[in-house]
């Protein structure tokens, strides 16, 4: 809103408290509830002395919380009140429980509007930090099991005798931030730093003479999990570790088997490769 002039000052309508008349003094403190109030202007004020108004400016001056009586006051005299008007134009403080939701502006914060649906990451939240009020993004506080992936075989593989051979889990069934390469390298980079469940099951169909198989689940090139199977052509399934990951690690699977005289072929049906984060 505009004025022409100078704009009303804010304020509310307060009674002061009672002051007692001290004989030969014209100047007096103005208190409300034991507290020093300072008016805009004598304008802005009612004051009864000896139940007469007095007129601001002749009758009466103020400075700062002090009020001044043109000539001094004696025994006998009465302040009777001083009502300090402030803007009339102001409703001043509203009496407890009279604001209700239907009175507040639509973005302050009241609770009334329900969210219906998980929070985005860019949601805020209110915290308080050490007794200073932040906002908070969901995206730091979600409990996220990602990333992940579940890879599998499209079709058998074959491995040679006596040789460490690269799994090529080449079928996506989920793959949650693309970082599971099932084209070139078939290996999981998680890309976020993290501890990180890792998980292998591989099997094989041909029943070659070989004394037993072994599946490792390499860390950058270096076996951190093994698993030997002594049986004629059963595989091993279900191999699963914990492991602490740096955001540029990589994980990949390896089937080795020996003392065959065929090749061995890992089966599409027993063959997986999954992994995820920990939230």
């Amino acid at each position: 809103m505009a004025y022409i002039g100078k704009q009303p000052v804010v304020g509310n309508f307060q009674v002061c408290d009672a002051i007692s008349v001290v004989n030969g003094q014209a100047a007096y403190t103005m208190q409300v509830g034991s507290a020093n109030v300072e008016p805009e202007n004598a304008n802005h004020m009612l004051v009864s002395l000896n139940g007469i108004l007095q007129k601001p400016g002749s009758s009466f001056t103020i400075s700062g919380a002090t009020i001044t009586f043109a000539s001094n006051l004696a025994t006998g005299d009465v302040i009777d009140f001083i009502i300090l008007l402030g803007n009339v134009l102001d409703i001043g403080t509203p009496s407890d429980g009279t604001v209700t939701n239907a009175k507040l502006a639509q973005d302050i914060i009241s609770g009334e509007t329900e969210l219906a649906s998980a929070p985005a990451d860019t949601d805020e939240f209110l915290v308080s930090d050490a007794g200073t009020l932040k906002r908070l993004d969901y995206s730091l506080i979600k409990a996220s099991s990602t990333p992940a992936f579940l890879a599998t075989r499209n079709s058998n593989q074959s491995i040679s005798v006596n040789t460490t051979t690269k799994i090529q889990f080449d079928d996506e069934s989920f793959d949650t931030d693309n970082t599971y390469d099932n084209s070139t390298n078939y290996r999981f980079t998680p890309a976020v730093a993290g501890k990180y469940v890792i998980g292998a099951s591989v099997g094989v169909d041909t029943q070659t003479d070989h004394n037993h198989l072994s599946v490792e689940i390499q860390k950058n090139g270096t076996a951190i999990a093994y698993a030997i199977d002594g049986n004629q052509h059963l595989g091993v399934r279900n191999m699963t570790i914990i492991d602490q990951a740096d955001d540029d690690d990589y994980y990949e699977v390896y089937l080795r088997q020996d003392n065959g005289t065929e090749n061995t072929t890992a089966s599409a049906a027993i063959c997986y490769f999954w992994g995820y984060k920990l939230a």
